[in-house]
């Protein structure tokens, strides 16, 4: 049996064996449509559909001791989805599979120390617009303004005094993020690509592990962090070749060395929050590059207001493609503003704009709890901008959402 499957059956016999109250569980089923005004020269579809089934159990045999794991069952009606019915752990297939091994972890406390194994989700960082220190954090872009993270298989070990804590983390296996498809409305080719057939001839997959260390220390008004990581990029470098029947397309994932610092300094009217990071290549495969993030954050009453600029400086350029949503994201206004009507109601509000105002996204949601199990969600994605800029390319892609979530 493989390791995935034999992970879910654990996970299965968790659920049904073990009871009382160190045994917790919940889920949800969501099904959501998003309609596109517009079609793309790759796509000429103007809907969307989706339906996700997500279960979620821990269990606490011990004081110390602490397993948890996720299962995600999904379908959609523009193949986003894989079509073969297989349990997938290693997050590392174009499409997101039909049946995964979303998260499968231990945890382990004793006093100081806390560790854990397995399949997790990593995040480091302090800033809430963007995050350059976040290495251990791939992503899901095949809706690139509506990513969700993706776990990794690690062992972590964090030692917190308190005022400072060290966060070690060993990844023997990489887990790359998911990029937009070939034939999908998210992947724009330049003109001299159009109707030249595309085939995309599969990835190299780095053999090494990745390694991350990050310090925290706070301090009276104050909290400051600096991070290491030596591994790869999770976003790929793309490599084109020309065969008879058209243009093959390699994914490869370039080591990454990087170098990171963040700090938040809470003041009377608003909280400060900066972050920054040094990515660097040692192969000289990629860009190096800095991206940094300053914003400031309000809460009033129910609303809450965060408002910053990103912005980066290309230090050394090297020939080729990547998909770099973070650059992306950069050299932009971003902000973030959630108000919460009531305990059922609340409406958010995302925004990036281009310094040079080439490119500009918003996205609005109001969301409404219907009893104790339901919820309703609408929301509108507005992109606009020019076709050189990265936010400006996906101006065909503006498109509404409508989503339904049972939680049990």
């Amino acid at each position: 049996m493989a390791r995935g499957a034999r992970a879910a059956c654990a996970l299965a016999i968790l659920a049904s064996a073990l009871s009382g109250q160190d045994f917790t569980q919940r889920g949800f089923i969501e099904s959501d449509v998003a309609l596109y005004p517009e079609t793309a020269p790759q796509d000429s579809g103007n809907a969307v559909g989706d339906a996700l089934l997500r279960y979620e159990a821990s269990y606490r045999p011990l004081a110390w001791l602490r397993f948890a794991g996720s299962l995600d069952a999904g379908f959609d009606t523009h193949r986003q989805v894989e079509r073969s019915f297989r349990m997938d752990w290693q997050d590392r297939s174009l499409r997101r599979p039909a049946l995964s091994l979303r998260e499968f972890n231990a945890t382990l406390s004793k006093g100081r120390f806390t560790a854990d194994f397995g399949k997790q989700f990593i995040r480091w960082g302090k800033a809430d617009l963007l995050n350059p220190t976040d290495r251990f954090a791939p992503k899901d872009f095949l809706t690139v303004t509506d990513s969700h993270f993706l776990a990794v298989t690690a062992a972590r070990l964090i030692y917190d005094t308190g005022t400072d804590s060290i966060d070690l983390v060993w990844q023997p296996r990489f887990t790359p993020s998911r990029t937009p498809l070939i034939d999908d409305r998210w992947t724009v080719l330049p003109d001299a690509l159009a109707g030249v057939p595309i085939t995309d001839s599969g990835a190299r997959f780095p053999g090494r592990s990745s390694f991350g260390a990050r310090w925290n220390h706070t301090g009276s008004g104050y909290e400051v962090s600096a991070s290491f990581f030596d591994g790869f990029n999770p976003l790929p470098l793309l490599e084109g070749f020309t065969t008879a029947s058209g243009l093959e397309i390699q994914r490869s994932y370039p080591a990454l060395r990087l170098y990171g610092a963040d700090a938040a300094v809470p003041l009377s009217w608003f909280t400060v929050k900066a972050e920054a990071a040094y990515y660097t290549s040692p192969g000289r495969a990629q860009d190096e590059y800095v991206i940094y993030v300053v914003q400031l954050e309000r809460q009033i009453r129910e609303l809450s207001i965060v408002a910053g600029y990103a912005g980066s400086a290309i230090t050394a350029r090297v020939p080729g493609f990547q998909f770099s949503p973070d650059l992306g994201f950069a050299r932009a206004l971003l902000a973030h503003m959630q108000y919460t009507i009531d305990t059922n109601r609340n409406v958010s509000l995302d925004a990036a704009i281009r310094q040079n105002g080439a490119g500009s996204w918003l996205r609005g949601e109001y969301s409404q709890g219907l009893g104790q199990h339901w919820r309703v969600t609408a929301g509108l994605t507005w992109i606009r901008g020019a076709s050189s800029d990265f936010l400006g390319e996906y101006r065909r892609n503006s498109f509404a959402l409508l989503a339904l979530r049972y939680s049990f």
